[in-house]
């Protein structure tokens, strides 16, 4: 989902757009490093990276896309599987089914409302509601295309690139007017350090940054998103949450674990492991060093 509240240079944006992919192909490194560039307007040092953002793309490029683990849990069905190993099944949003292929859905034999998902990419999904949002020709092109896109390739990050694609049908969670809330935290070599919560998805989208004692850590609003204009209260089970965090996380070096937390209930939402491919742009770059000193890269660097 782009963001509104980013002014779009538009020169910049066509010749953007005219070499990315030969960039792509010639060398996701130097792709990486333009894409860092045209974004946060500076300069990527992989060699020593000190700042979240550095070390993120230093995971995206070269230690994320050769770890086996990652490759499962970016995936929907193998974060599933994932969570069943770290006996959190009890979280997991109930399924309908997976799918190698669109036609092999049956759908009069799915119950509403539930979710369209891919399993090898975000965002590709479709929510059907009511029995009216089902339009099959629709998306039986939409999930076509979606099955035959590298989502990896496309967005440079090559773990994606090693995962099935595959159809997930998961049961749709809240309200029917309105997406439930989202709690995003940040791990950090396992230890949950910081969250943003997402409210009021699709209608007037928010975004509010807490260390993870629920303090506000307003310098780490990114993207030009706004705040709520009252900021969203810590849930009575959080501390739940953010054990569930830690456990997922232990194997890695960074891990954005999201969560549902409806009616005192905590569901699992997926897991990240490069947010927003980690080009943010943090309303003080004070946030990217602060976070950058929690991630310990070390033992990944190329000597």
């Amino acid at each position: 989902m782009s963001n509104p509240n980013l002014k779009d240079n538009k020169v910049k944006r066509f010749l953007g757009e005219l070499f990315r992919r030969p960039i792509k192909l010639i060398s996701p490194t130097l792709y990486v490093k333009l894409q860092y560039r045209y974004i946060t307007h500076r300069k990527l040092n992989l060699k020593k990276p000190e700042k979240y953002t550095e070390k993120l793309q230093y995971l995206r490029l070269y230690v994320y896309p050769n770890d086996p683990l990652v490759i499962k849990c970016a995936s929907r069905d193998g974060a599933r599987e994932y969570l069943k190993e770290c006996s959190l099944e009890n979280i997991l949003i109930p399924i309908q089914g997976i799918y190698q292929s669109f036609d092999e859905i049956d759908f009069d034999k799915l119950h509403l409302p539930y979710v369209i998902k891919c399993t090898h990419a975000s965002s590709f999904n479709a929510i059907i509601l009511k029995q009216e949002d089902l339009n099959i020709e629709f998306l039986r092109d939409k999930f076509q295309k979606y099955l035959k896109t590298d989502y990896g390739k496309k967005t440079v990050e090559p773990h994606y690139s090693k995962i099935k694609p595959q159809i997930i049908i998961e049961n749709y969670l809240g309200e029917i007017n309105t997406l439930p809330i989202e709690y995003k935290i940040h791990c950090f070599n396992g230890v949950p350090k910081s969250l943003y919560v997402v409210s009021n998805r699709n209608i007037d989208i928010r975004y509010d940054n807490f260390y993870i004692d629920f303090k506000p850590f307003n310098e780490s609003q990114f993207n030009g998103w706004k705040a709520s204009d009252t900021p969203p209260k810590k849930p009575a089970n959080f501390d739940e949450m953010v054990k569930i965090a830690a456990i997922l996380a232990k194997p890695f070096p960074f891990l954005r674990v999201d969560l549902y937390n409806i009616d005192g209930k905590v569901y699992f939402s997926e897991l990240t492991f490069t947010p927003a491919k980690g080009t943010l742009i943090f309303d003080d770059e004070k946030a990217d060093f602060i976070m950058g000193e929690w991630l310990d890269i070390s033992k990944y660097l190329k000597r």
